[in-house]
């Protein structure tokens, strides 16, 4: 259906994606007020417990974001990311999803850019390296700068997508931030790293 809008609006010479504008070198890393969707005089639908155990039962994908030094004096930030998704083709666009009360995110929000790397099937421990707190995450891990942007672009990933963040919205307890690609590449073999019910996992034959 996408496709078939996009056909369309070129058939009529109408634009299918914004004039190219000049990015933000940084976002406000906490752009809205706190929203609900539950009153503070009701009860939750569904408690935090059950929430978690309905939706381990979709495996994901994992990431680590990661953002160059920002202008601060900010040293290099990264985070290990289980909600990333592909969001739109023309532009190219993707997203991630980071708590509010993350202390790496607004130093990537100062960055203004990041790049996101995805893992493979034996890159576990290097994933629970960028999911502690306070610790030094990149101590003795290789990566070189991505082309564009010159964030992290960590070394043996399967793939890598280089991006300057287009827009941040709220979205509850957490940030649904997008960005736009302006850099990527596969190295096309091997299998991913997979998350499932609270545990690492990877393909089956």
């Amino acid at each position: 259906m996408a496709a078939t809008v996009v056909r369309y609006l070129r058939s009529v010479g109408s634009p299918t994606s914004a004039p190219a504008q000049r990015e933000p070198e940084s976002v406000d890393a906490l752009p809205r007020p706190d929203l609900r969707a539950v009153g503070e005089d009701e009860r939750a639908p569904v408690g935090p417990a059950e929430f978690r155990a309905v939706l381990g039962n979709f495996a994901s994908g994992v990431t680590v974001i990661t953002a160059p030094p920002g202008e601060d004096g900010d040293g290099l930030a990264g985070f290990a990311c289980q909600s990333f998704a592909s969001l739109s083709l023309d532009p190219p666009l993707v997203t991630f999803m980071v708590a509010r009360t993350s202390t790496t995110w607004p130093r990537i929000a100062r960055a203004g850019v990041f790049c996101v790397n995805i893992l493979g099937a034996e890159q576990g421990e290097l994933c629970r390296s960028f999911a502690v707190s306070g610790a030094d995450k990149f101590s003795g891990v290789t990566h070189t700068p991505a082309p564009v942007t010159g964030s992290p672009q960590l070394d043996a990933v399967p793939a890598w997508i280089d991006c300057r963040i287009h827009a941040v919205h709220t979205g509850g307890d957490h940030l649904i931030v997008v960005g736009r690609v302006v850099a990527m590449g596969a190295a096309g073999e091997g299998d991913p790293l997979l998350f499932h019910k609270g545990r690492f996992g990877r393909l089956a034959d």
